[in-house]
């Protein structure tokens, strides 16, 4: 392989590069895009990603343009230091959302979640007053639960009704309190509870209150989250597997062009 050519294999990688860095920045916009501001966690970060892997990508495009070396190895150090954290994350991904489960409950076509079921940093997350004060704040102005009874406007509609872990967690009280249900947003609370969870005393029919301080509520955060972080694990898997190949592409076709040009 001769140098001319070697810099040619690098400024392509380089280019293809930079594609798949807008593609990454596509994908934390289309996350964006499809949550609402209660639940965009991994939005930036992602982006974020997409934007350094572009001008990592810019860095070795010029290095292979101008033939400069140093811009070369910084373009590979950058790429090495790229893969390194994305591998860390996903692993650390993967192991967050190991736990964690619905339970069926019979009778519904949706399944509901508790909070112990989940890994101890998903925990620490919710349980910390700060963080789970300022989700408590967003979904209570978001629609997730107002939007029910417009959805469902039948008792019978509502009790088929395949309801997210967010909508089963927070705008309900757990199946366990006994409580029946009026209409998709309205309970009858004149029930005692026939379970000592602590939930049950905890929701209330007001649209400001519902069940947001229950354990019940976090458990559904909980599973959004451990779903979105699955995904971008998933989506992180494939980057993963791209850039190495392009990274040892580099690094050849880097060796090649180094090795003729101490020979000429």
């Amino acid at each position: 392989m001769g140098m001319g050519t070697s810099i040619f294999i690098i400024r392509w990688i380089n280019f293809l590069t930079m594609l798949l860095a807008i593609l990454v920045v596509i994908f934390g916009i289309w996350m964006g895009t499809h949550h609402d501001g209660c639940r965009k966690s991994l939005t930036l970060p992602v982006m974020g990603l997409g934007g350094f892997i572009f001008v990592v990508s810019i860095v070795g495009f010029f290095g292979a343009l101008k033939n400069n070396s140093i811009l070369l190895w910084i373009y590979l150090i950058m790429l090495c230091i790229t893969l390194v954290g994305i591998l860390v994350f996903t692993v650390l991904a993967f192991i967050v959302t190991n736990n964690g489960s619905g339970h069926s409950v019979a009778g519904l076509r949706y399944k509901e979640y508790q909070l112990q079921d989940y890994s101890t940093w998903f925990l620490k997350q919710l349980n910390d007053t700060d963080n789970w004060m300022r989700l408590k704040s967003c979904l209570v102005k978001s629609e997730d639960c107002n939007i029910l009874s417009k959805k469902y406007k039948t008792l019978k509609q509502y009790k088929l009704a395949k309801l997210t872990p967010i909508e089963a967690g927070c705008c309900r009280p757990p199946s366990e309190c006994g409580y029946p249900a009026v209409n998709a947003s309205f309970y009858d609370l004149s029930f005692h509870p026939v379970n000592s969870n602590h939930d049950c005393k905890l929701y209330k029919n007001s649209k400001a209150v519902k069940c947001y301080d229950c354990d019940s509520c976090k458990a559904g955060v909980a599973q959004y989250m451990k779903t979105e972080w699955r995904l971008v694990a998933i989506f992180n898997v494939v980057l993963f597997v791209i850039l190495l190949i392009i990274y040892l592409v580099g690094c050849c076709a880097r060796r090649k062009a180094a090795s003729n040009r101490s020979k000429g």
